[in-house]
């Protein structure tokens, strides 16, 4: 059966849909604009249309998945109803359900991304450079929140916190879809709440 076509005012983000799936499984460089296109029934000239080149689609690609991505960590950071610590342990274990379900593969796009382009591409470093920096920040709210309350040790900016928090899950997500196992967030989970509380 070939795939349907998209309605014109939704093809830009059903390409964008579509190349997020396509570069979460086979990466950038392995992602090819005919794969994408074909995949949702959209005309090669619809594709330029809409994005300049591949590197552009793919910055597109990035912050439509922020845009979503973000949404569902301020959703877990934002929960007034629990504390600040228990606020990030949700975020985690929402994280690890996640890849248990997909097997341990696809991991994080922007981890992805940015261990593949980000010395091949200035404009996509930059892309996912200013993600990652967003994301620390929502972060770091979250743990300033629990320094005032005296949950979180204040040792530390909540800044730099946040930095190891991102740099450390990033790298666990990473060492998950090497080893096909959730051992990685266990540990990091384990190991980076004991260090923090107060």
């Amino acid at each position: 059966m070939p795939p349907k076509t998209a309605p014109k005012q939704d093809t830009k983000l059903v390409l964008i849909e579509a190349g997020i799936n396509i570069m979460m499984e086979k990466g950038y460089n392995n992602t090819g604009i005919q794969e994408v296109l074909s995949s949702v029934g959209v005309p090669k000239g619809s594709f330029y249309h809409y994005f300049d080149s591949k590197e552009d689609f793919a910055c597109n690609i990035i912050e439509h998945f922020d845009q979503c991505y973000s949404n569902r960590i301020l959703e877990s950071l934002r929960d007034k109803t629990i504390s600040p610590v228990k606020r990030l342990k949700k975020y985690c274990q929402a994280v690890k359900a996640n890849l248990l379900a997909q097997e341990c593969r696809k991991g994080c796009l922007i981890g992805n991304l940015s261990q593949e382009m980000a010395d091949q591409s200035e404009t996509l470093r930059l892309c996912l450079s200013r993600v990652m920096g967003k994301w620390r920040d929502m972060f770091a709210g979250c743990i300033e929140e629990g320094q005032k309350n005296g949950e979180i040790s204040s040792s530390f900016s909540p800044n730099a916190m946040a930095e190891l928090f991102l740099s450390g899950w990033e790298g666990a997500v990473m060492r998950a879809k090497a080893t096909k196992s959730v051992e990685p967030l266990d540990v990091f989970i384990d190991l980076f709440f004991a260090q923090i509380l107060k």
